[in-house]
């Protein structure tokens, strides 16, 4: 797993097309930032302490507030490492009250990709690039090439982790390994133990192995020394230790030690860990030197018969700055070539440059030079800018792989930011089955990202909130919009919500008049214009009832509505069918009802539970 320096010059790198990348590593003591401008060329590396900051996007500004105003440069990519479990849009962090949705932090900053993991996933992902000179050897055991390492290191808490080579690369195990229960090896052991009981019933490796643990250490081995003990932090432990000789105090970094090493054997046993194990976090690589002779690695090897084994296994400790920091762009970077093979489309590009026709080599070199031009610029222009033909503009695109210049362009500007564009692709006359087909699709995947960003969430909550408390619900709805209608009323029914749906523009003013409060309204319109569906929605709302409003934000349904759930996909629905915004209503039903699914409330759990069994989103 340890790899020979490599000898490229890092500054002559070319820079990100498309601007530097932000790094982070977040823990709950220290935030530290690095902005990435060329494949491993980090710039402007800094460490912030959280406590200073209300939250991640203060936090985040502070960092960034310099490098605007020397450079005024755009962050478009962002990837943070945090210590706690990533599962989903909701982050909470484990050992700070920091809570936060990943996709709005990401809207919040004008970001076009957030990427979010766990601090030592991200660290495990450090590990295949990790040269001789960021390690220090403890004890014997030499690496096997192509093998399963494994991580853990002791901070604020304590992180586990391992990396397993695959034929095209390494994954990385998402894991909360410094949560399993402690495991006492001897009677000094078992007293801190029995100490640690009366604080928590569950003692994990991360209450004894970390820096809050090393401060519960000290004060149980006082007690059962019988010593009257100041209080003292971590880092003072560590300072009266190996700078004053102090006995209490070293008894505490050799049982800590020890610890770690058994650990870190269970670890390498449960991985087959022959490609080594490596000790990262903020506490044993300022005490390296002495850790080096330590009980760690005795207590490592000691497993009766399979100590034989774990003596071949080498054991590390990460003394580079930062190393997540290398881990995190690994993976955004790899998020952004959507794993789709060990190049990029630009590298694709470049690596087949040399087997094209003259014609089609001007072409590669216009996209390698102007990748944004090409992604912008109609096939005419393309021809113009590299002074070819419309046909070899295609000849090149099939030389790739490509049917044609639309499927290469998706796919390029995929390569480019690790995203769906939004597009919107004219589909012809003359288009094959295949191109309308994928114009249809990407056009409507394409609007719903743009529909996904730009969506009013608190609208949705109110929303929402409207219908868990309704006594009954009515849709209105005409034309193309009775669909989503009819689709709203058969799955909100089934949440045994009273529910009916009207097409007939006649009965909604009769409708609308036998509302009673509590009673709510989901109107749907593309234009929301319709005379008959303003009149009933005046009525319902004279009649006490609240009004929901799917259709345009700027129409005169949204503005007579309590709630406006915009859909501003623009779309000619007098001359044509609504296809697309139909499809972006549909999801909003489908959001709300997802939404009241999750509401349970006093009282209600039982019907909670069964509405839970109807939605194909939940984990249940």
């Amino acid at each position: 797993m340890i790899t020979e320096p490599d000898t490229e010059q890092k500054s002559s790198r070319a820079s990100y097309a498309d601007g530097p990348r932000l790094l982070a590593d977040i823990g709950a003591t220290h935030a530290r930032f690095s902005l990435e401008t060329a494949p491993g060329v980090f710039r402007q590396t800094a460490v912030l302490r959280c406590d200073d900051y209300s939250g991640i996007v203060p936090l985040l500004n502070a960092y960034l507030a310099p490098w605007f105003e020397q450079k005024g440069e755009r962050i478009t990519h962002a990837a943070f490492a945090m210590a706690n479990p990533v599962s989903g849009d909701l982050v909470r962090m484990t050992n700070r009250d920091w809570r936060f949705s990943t996709d709005e932090v990401r809207r919040a900053m004008g970001w076009s990709t957030l990427v979010i993991v766990n601090d030592f996933t991200a660290l495990a992902m450090a590990l295949p690039g990790l040269q001789a000179g960021d390690v220090l050897q403890v004890g014997p055991g030499k690496a096997q090439p192509h093998a399963v390492a494994g991580v853990l290191g002791a901070g604020t808490g304590l992180g586990v982790s391992g990396v397993i080579p695959t034929a095209d690369g390494f994954v990385t195990l998402g894991s909360e390994g410094g949560h399993v229960n402690f495991a006492p090896s001897d009677e000094r052991e078992f007293a801190i133990l029995q100490y640690a009981w009366r604080e928590w019933p569950h003692v994990s490796n991360e209450r004894i192995m970390s820096g809050p643990g090393m401060e519960l250490i000290y004060r149980a081995l006082a007690e059962r020394n019988g010593v009257e003990a100041p209080s003292r932090t971590a880092a003072e432990i560590v300072a009266c230790a190996l700078d004053e000789g102090d006995a209490l105090c070293l008894e505490v970094l050799e049982c800590f030690a020890g610890m770690l090493g058994g650990a870190a054997a269970n670890l390498a046993l449960t991985l087959g860990a022959f490609g080594g194990i490596f000790i990262g976090g903020g506490i044993v690589p300022r005490i390296a030197q002495w850790f080096a002779t330590s009980p760690f690695r005795a207590r490592f090897e000691a497993k009766g018969r399979f100590t034989d084994y774990l003596a071949q296994i080498p054991t590390y400790v990460i003394m580079t700055p930062n190393p997540a920091l290398r881990g995190v762009s690994t993976i955004l970077s790899e998020h952004l070539r959507g794993r789709s093979g060990a190049n990029t489309l630009m590298e694709r590009v470049q690596h087949l440059q040399h087997e094209l026709s003259p014609a089609e080599q001007r072409v590669a070199a216009l996209v390698l030079e102007h990748p944004r031009k090409v992604l912008s610029e109609p096939i005419a222009e393309i021809a113009r800018l590299a002074d070819v033909s419309q046909p070899t503009v295609i000849r090149f695109c099939r030389s790739l792989g490509f049917q044609g210049l639309a499927e290469f362009k998706l796919k390029f500007a995929g390569s480019l930011t690790g995203s769906i564009p939004v597009r919107h692709s004219q589909v012809r006359m003359s288009d094959s089955t295949h191109d309308l087909s994928a114009k249809v699709i990407d056009n409507t995947v394409s609007a719903i990202l743009k529909f996904r960003d730009g969506l009013d969430v608190h609208a949705i909550d109110r929303a929402i909130a409207l219908l868990r408390n309704a006594g009954k619900v009515e849709f209105y709805a005409m034309g193309n919009a009775r669909v989503v209608a009819l689709d709203g009323q058969h799955k909100f029914f089934r949440f045994r919500i009273p529910t009916t749906a009207h097409g007939d523009a006649h009965l909604f003013q009769l409708a609308a008049e036998l509302l009673k409060p509590n009673d709510v309204v989901i109107a749907i319109s593309t234009a929301g214009q319709a005379p008959e569906l303003l009149s009933a929605v005046d009525a319902a709302r004279r009649a006490g009832a609240s009004v929901i409003a799917i259709t345009s934000s700027k129409s005169a349904l949204a503005k007579k509505a309590d709630v406006c759930l915009a859909v501003d996909h623009a779309e000619d629905s007098t001359t044509f069918l609504s296809m697309i915004s139909r499809i972006l209503q549909l999801l909003l039903i489908d959001i709300m009802a997802v939404g009241i699914s999750l509401g349970a409330q006093a009282g209600q759990d039982g019907d909670i539970e069964a509405r839970k069994l109807l939605i194909s989103h939940l984990d249940v």
